[in-house]
């Protein structure tokens, strides 16, 4: 045999492993074989005598050899199974001692490369094999090399490179390593001979003890960042859809950093975890993919009931009282992600709508629409994130409910007056509109299993919650009670002097997320929809400016249309924002449902099914309405107001859920004994203007876009009680106390005008209304004069007040017109001219007002007197009708015309034409 030969047998021989070189193995077997030789010849030279011995010796001598031959055995197997347990050890973490030449080593279950721990083969005299005495050594060596990559080493005779196996073997970050030598663990326990099975056991519980202290004592493992590695390890699986392999390997890390927190509390390890998060989360944008990973990893935490309880301790903010800083806390950062501006009014940078005059309607409706899938996709995620911890344990749920209702609190003066008018204080002293509008989606959605149609759940909601006054945060937790300051909110209606609040033990969820919501909405929804308004406002104002500075070629055009462009971007950010559809759905349900629980309430039913409305509705003693807060009603009235300015297509599709609201108004909008303030009343009005079928939008009667709502309007069963609801709340505003009443009155009984109008189009309404007349007719001389009485009366003498104050904003805008005309304004000051300007700008929303409100007044005159006369002809009614109409006509088609002359009627909503009409159709009504 070749020496060649020679030493590929040795290579070959699982038992070479045992020495501490192949020298050593060939000098050991030459031994062997010279030693075999002498006992042979000994054996040779033996006498035939000695053969005969006794057989009891023979025996003893045959015992001898067995023993000796099964110890062998065993050495032999002990032997194998070591150089297996090396050969494991190797695959599982990617180490070795054995630096000989590739070529001489064994090939079955080798990896590819090692890292070679030199220092540690040294320690252990020249060891080149690990077993089960040196591999918690070995691992926390290679964990210790700052750079493993320098010591990797090629394991077979192929010389070929492979990236894969030396990206793996020198892997430089501990957390993604240990993760992979758990990985190959596992795959050891479920491959490995029986034999072996306890040792790969004892490997991977090595993997997680190491884990373990990694977490626990970051400080020992210079250079490496364990929280961000651990964070980043996260994502790629959640990516790489292996996560369940991550949260197993982290399930038994965690419950050992549980069992030992003597260094580190299980707290303290994962902080900087999520500080990682909060740092990156709070830089990303709705619209990035890499947002809803970090989002399904939160999900992960907020599911895993150890890092959960750290979760709601880490989103406590610095300062509970001051509403900004929850927004800087990690689930603050979170809501604080939208489309709308990061800084109001900073459109630089922002990523959504630039430059939308040189967009076309379709991009900029594509636009909208790949927003609204994302918003859809991000309101689930957190009210997934909230719905884990309220579902959790009864601790997690007590502290994410602390945390909202804490919030809410600090963020009350949000729905002050003030908050709008300053903005540097309001954003150091409040969380954002984008917190709010993602807060209150998310709570919408937690809201919907007991607002679907005919809940059994929605009755059980207890209204005294909003009573309960200042509770220690033990009572917080016994009661399920974590509003704060609602007793100060006002209600509905005032509570009796002798009534008292019949509190329960605690309340249930559905109350808590009700009110929790119904602020929020009342907090965030609302002030957007104010600022929605006046954007609007304001870019049909410059607008018309703009176009008039084209037209006369002045040099302030550019920055009008500079101008212009920033506010349509705040615009259109406000209107994506506000019309997701999802949430505006989610709204619609909860609105109705609020709706039917008030009415119930009013009602007096205590039960958990819905009872049957009829009128006249029984007068209930000590009423819950008196711990029903303000903004219930005031949320609803906002929400359905909006979907008629900016979403008007989503009331059609709602329409089988109006009838509710059509109860609504019809028990509060007429009863002050069941809703005190006659502005919230008079803002129902508004709210059944902007349900009611707008005929006049309809183009094409074959395809309507009201058909729905015109069919639940016309067959509402109680239409004669709605149309006495309205005249009454039109009667009640004319003395509200307000010191501003009169002036509000006019605002107020704009939408009633049009809703009068429509009734009188439908037979049920109409009848209704001409017996609010023959009564009124029938008791004229009553102590208390009849309703329909009074209307008519504040109806002319409005009809008499805007039209007088509409012909004088006319004349002075005239004057204004002729003296711009002539010249008389080039030589003035440039704040005089601008004084001049404004004026002329002021007196014609100030005309235009007057002749909308003045045209539907005498409208509405003339449509009452075509069925209604008996009134208008009494003595002390004729008298003041003719006198009336007589002056109109005096200014509208007499000698006074002429200071009416402006130049374009239709810029002021001036209309001689169908005043003249309506006059003369009242005089040939009456005649």
């Amino acid at each position: 045999m070749t020496d060649q030969e020679n030493n590929n047998s040795f290579s070959a021989n699982p038992f070479a492993a045992l020495f501490g070189s192949l020298a050593e193995a060939r000098q050991f077997v030459a031994g062997q074989k010279e030693q075999l030789g002498q006992q042979t010849e000994d054996d040779a030279g033996e006498s035939q005598d000695e053969s005969d011995n006794s057989v009891s010796e023979s025996l003893d001598d045959c015992d001898d050899s067995v023993a000796e031959i099964s110890r062998s055995f065993r050495s032999q197997q002990e032997i194998c199974e070591q150089l297996n347990i090396n050969h494991m050890i190797q695959r599982i973490f990617l180490i070795t001692l054995d630096n000989s030449d590739p070529s001489l080593k064994s090939g079955n279950g080798i990896p590819l490369r090692c890292v070679y721990l030199e220092e540690l083969w040294s320690e252990l005299d020249g060891q080149d094999w690990l077993d089960m005495d040196n591999v918690e050594q070995a691992v926390f060596t290679r964990l210790l090399l700052p750079e493993p990559g320098k010591y990797l080493i090629c394991m077979t005779s192929s010389g070929a490179p492979n990236l894969s196996a030396e990206r793996d073997a020198g892997e430089k970050q501990i957390i993604p390593f240990l993760f992979s030598c758990f990985q190959r663990a596992k795959k050891e326990v479920t491959k490995v001979p029986e034999n072996l099975l306890p040792y790969a056991v004892r490997c991977k519980a090595l993997v997680v003890s190491n884990a373990h202290t990694v977490l626990l004592t970051p400080e020992i493992y210079h250079g490496q960042d364990v929280a961000t590695q651990l964070v980043d390890l996260m994502l790629e699986e959640l990516r790489g859809a292996n996560f369940e392999e991550v949260t197993e390997f982290l399930e038994e890390v965690i419950e050992a950093l549980l069992k030992d927190e003597e260094v580190r509390s299980f707290s303290e390890v994962f902080h900087p975890v999520f500080d990682v998060l909060l740092e990156r989360i709070q830089d990303l944008d709705l619209c990035q993919m890499l947002l809803y990973t970090y989002l399904d990893l939160l999900l992960y935490c907020t599911r895993q009931k150890d890092i959960a309880k750290v979760f709601v301790e880490y989103i406590q903010p610095q300062d509970p009282t001051n509403g900004h800083q929850y927004q800087k806390t990690l689930l603050g950062a979170i809501l604080n992600i939208s489309c709308l501006l990061r800084t109001p009014g900073v459109v630089e940078n922002h990523g959504y709508f630039i430059s939308p005059s040189r967009s076309s309607p379709q991009e900029i409706k594509v636009q909208e629409s790949n927003i609204h899938q994302f918003m859809a996709q991000f309101h689930e995620k957190i009210y997934q994130l909230l719905k884990n911890l309220l579902q959790l344990s009864p601790d997690t749920k007590h502290r994410i409910l602390s945390w909202l209702g804490n919030c809410l609190h600090a963020n009350a003066g949000r729905a002050k007056i003030w908050a709008s008018q300053v903005p540097e204080i309001f954003m150091q002293t409040y969380a954002s509109d984008s917190f709010f509008l993602n807060f209150g989606a998310a709570l919408l959605r937690l809201c919907q299993p007991f607002s679907k149609p005919r809940s059994a759940r929605l009755l059980t909601f207890n209204p005294t919650y909003c009573a309960l006054k200042e509770i220690n945060e033990e009572e917080r937790r016994s009661r399920n009670m974590h509003m704060k300051g609602l007793d100060k909110e006002t209600c509905l209606i005032p509570a009796a002097a002798d009534q008292q609040p019949d509190f329960p033990e605690n309340f249930n969820l559905v109350t808590e997320n009700l009110v929790l919501t119904q602020y929020t909405l009342h907090l965030g929804f609302h002030r957007l929809h104010e600022q929605m308004v006046k954007v609007n406002q304001s870019l049909h104002r410059l607008q018309g400016a703009w176009r008039d500075a084209q037209q006369s070629g002045s040099p302030t055009a550019e920055n009008l249309r500079e101008q212009f462009e920033r506010l349509m971007t705040i615009y259109l950010c406000l209107k994506t924002a506000l019309s997701e559809p999802q949430m505006l759905q989610n709204c619609i349900h909860l609105q109705v449902s609020t709706a039917l629980l008030l009415v119930q309430i009013a009602y007096g039913n205590k039960g958990t099914e819905p009872v049957a409305l009829s009128f006249p509705m029984p007068n209930i003693q000590h009423s819950a309405l008196a711990y029903v807060p303000e903004f219930f009603a005031d949320n609803l009235g906002d929400f359905f107001i909006f979907l008629r300015r900016f979403a008007d297509e989503v009331l059609e599709t709602a329409a089988d859920s109006l009838e509710r609201i059509l109860d609504f108004i019809t028990v509060f909008t007429g009863s002050v004994e069941r809703m005190k303030n006659p502005h919230l009343r008079a803002k129902l009005a508004e709210v059944l203007e902007a349900v009611m079928p707008h005929l006049e939008q309809v183009q094409n009667p074959l395809i309507s876009s009201v058909f729905h709502r015109q069919r639940i309007f016309c067959s509402y069963q109680h239409a004669p009680h709605l149309a006495e609801a309205l005249i009454k709340v039109f009667v009640d505003i004319e003395f509200t106390g307000d010191p501003h009443q009169f002036e509000q009155k006019f605002n107020y009984r704009r939408p009633m005008y049009p809703i009068l109008k429509y009734m009188w189009g439908r037979d049920n309404y109409r009848q209704s209304i001409k017996n609010l007349a023959d009564y009124a007719s029938e008791n004229l001389e009553a102590v208390n004069p009849p309703l329909f009485l009074r209307f008519l009366n504040l109806l002319m003498n409005d009809a008499v007040f805007l039209l007088d104050e509409a012909i004088q904003y006319l004349s002075k805008i005239k004057v204004l017109q002729i003296e711009r005309d002539r010249g008389e304004w080039d030589g003035l000051s440039p704040e005089n001219r601008r004084e001049k300007e404004s004026n002329l700008l002021m007196f014609g929303q100030l005309a235009r007002f007057h002749n909308i409100m003045s045209n539907e007044t005498i409208g509405t005159l003339a449509f009452l007197t075509s069925d209604i006369r008996s009134l208008f002809v009494q003595p002390f009614l004729a008298d003041r009708t003719i006198s009336m109409l007589n002056y109109f006509l005096q200014h509208l088609v007499g000698p006074k015309m002429g200071a009416l002359k402006v130049k374009d009627f239709s810029e002021f909503d001036f209309k001689p034409q169908q005043l003249v009409s309506d006059i003369c159709t009242i005089y040939l009504n009456l005649g």
